[in-house]
């Protein structure tokens, strides 16, 4: 009798160590007030402009870090 070759385990990362991004939640008054304007903060600052908008804020991508 010739033993085979079992099967090998890979191993995987678990998906916790993969680094992610997490942005900060801006409001429009932020978005007003920016240096560097981008098209999502001027979109919604379009919106909170309007008569009765409600608006939870916006992620800015220039608060990007790695979590």
């Amino acid at each position: 009798m010739s033993k085979g070759k079992g099967k090998t385990a890979k191993k995987k990362k678990p998906a916790s160590d993969r680094k992610q991004y997490s942005y900060k939640l801006v409001l429009s008054d932020t978005c007003a007030v920016c240096k560097t304007p981008c098209a999502r903060g001027m979109n919604y600052l379009a919106r909170m402009r309007q008569p009765g908008a409600v608006g939870k804020g916006v992620p800015c991508i220039l608060t990007r870090t790695y979590g």
